[in-house]
């Protein structure tokens, strides 16, 4: 009979106070996971995996350790509290550790109103391998592929349940569904590669297996010939598949973690502008049938939607219960956890304000530049926001594009090159990270 989470849980809480712990909380997750591999029509690979994973953190006045495991036995969890215990006696102080005060804790969360568990029966094997085959047959029938690398179609479903010594417990489900492939164009010194995927927590979101493999194909036969660009300062457009990642070194800078660290090139901005004066930037851990959604954080705090970026301004850091004792501030309940590790901050959805140009609109206004769909590598000082990567994509003349490129760099410094942004409108509703097309005037580009 298989134990419910909420059981393991509370049995992992018991052997930390019989161990002689003062706090604890503890974490329980069971997951299910399936994935296909097609290549050449035929089946390469598949995986299926199932298991429970349990962690317990335990709390001995302001030290603290943390261990887990995958077995669940009674004899595995004590042995696992006073191994815990132990080891925290050992430990080095820490002022911020500790639980929440008990009026913080999450209560009375609707789950449906989350929609993160698809109720659909998982999908066998056989239904998982024939969308590949699909996939892959849709980006072979796209003249100029030459061949497909690999195909993956995947299902998961996790279960979490968290508990703490003073009074908190909850638990949620989540499922995903994926399909994504990679097609290769040309021969020899001459290949040029693209890949199209989609991910959903809902099969029925799921967009149809031809016309991911069609994207991909045709993204692929789009970079043929590609070629060196000069070099220069151009500006640069970010496509909508990698906008997100500019967005997100803004979010590592304004992590709580980084700025304890002193690492982070936004240490002294709080208050001040970081993004143009018409932009926000949103999370809002409570969009419905979105893959960053939750009730509550790491910690069983009640997550909510609030401003990082407001009007331009940042208004805060991304904060967990330790690093807001440090700062001197509260948690903004982003506290997120593995059963293997204690709680740190990390950000769940977030979406920037979209601008009223489109991705074609933005691309005629840039007259002469680079469009990056793909980087390579990252040279990020954290400490100063110098920025350079390896890029590849297309090169536009008069507004219009003329050649795939490969083989360049793009340079610049993150806290100038936010403070310029031009966001389209092309963001697509269901990302987690929902950032449109940027546009960024007078970057360093290093080609031929």
């Amino acid at each position: 009979m298989t134990t419910p989470l909420e059981t393991l849980t509370q049995q992992l809480l018991e052997a930390a106070r019989r161990a002689g712990a003062n706090n604890a909380d503890a974490l329980a997750v069971r997951g299910t996971s399936v994935s296909i591999d097609v290549l050449n029509g035929k089946l390469e690979h598949a995986e299926r995996s199932e298991g429970v994973d349990i962690g317990l953190r335990v709390m001995i006045g302001q030290r603290q350790a943390n261990v887990s495991a995958s077995d669940t036995s009674a004899t595995t969890i004590a042995t696992m509290a006073e191994r815990a215990v132990a080891m925290a006696k050992e430990a080095p102080e820490d002022p911020y550790i500790g639980l929440a005060d008990p009026a913080q804790l999450a209560s009375g969360w609707d789950l449906d109103a989350f929609d993160m568990h698809d109720p659909a029966p998982e999908p066998d094997p056989a239904t998982l391998e024939d969308q590949a085959r699909r996939a892959e047959a849709a980006a072979l029938a796209v003249k100029g592929i030459s061949q497909v690398q690999s195909t993956s179609a995947g299902y998961g479903e996790n279960r979490i349940h968290l508990a703490t010594s003073n009074g908190f417990s909850g638990g949620y489900a989540r499922t995903s569904n994926g399909l994504s492939l990679a097609a290769i164009t040309g021969e020899g010194a001459t290949m040029e590669r693209d890949w199209a995927g989609e991910g959903r927590i809902f099969q029925a979101d799921m967009p149809s297996p031809e016309s991911i493999g069609t994207e991909a194909g045709e993204r692929t036969v789009a970079r043929a010939g590609a070629k060196q660009p000069p070099t220069g300062a151009f500006p640069v457009l970010f496509d909508e598949r990698i906008a997100s990642s500019l967005i997100g070194h803004l979010l590592v800078a304004s992590n709580g973690a980084s700025i304890v660290r002193g690492s982070s090139w936004l240490r002294d901005a709080l208050g001040e502008q970081v993004l143009p004066a018409h932009l926000s930037l949103i999370e809002d851990p409570h969009r419905a049938r979105i893959s960053g959604s939750r009730p509550f954080d790491g910690e069983g705090l009640a997550t909510r939607r609030r401003a990082i970026v407001e009007n331009g301004v940042l208004t805060g850091w991304t904060l967990d219960l330790g690093t807001g004792r440090n700062l001197g501030m509260d948690s903004t309940a982003n506290a997120a956890r593995g059963t293997s590790s204690p709680p740190s901050p990390s950000v769940s959805n977030v979406a920037l304000t979209p601008g009223d140009a489109t991705r074609d609109d933005l691309i005629a206004q840039m007259g002469t530049g680079l469009i990056v769909t793909s980087m390579i590598g990252s040279t990020v000082n954290p400490t100063t926001g110098d920025y350079s990567r390896g890029a590849s994509g297309f090169w536009v003349e008069n507004g219009k594009i003329t050649y795939a490129v490969n083989e360049c760099t793009i340079a610049g410094n993150l806290r100038d090159m936010l403070g310029r942004i031009i966001p389209a409108n092309d963001a697509k509703a269901h990302h987690s990270r929902q950032v449109p097309s940027l546009l960024i005037e007078g970057m360093t580009l290093a080609g031929a």
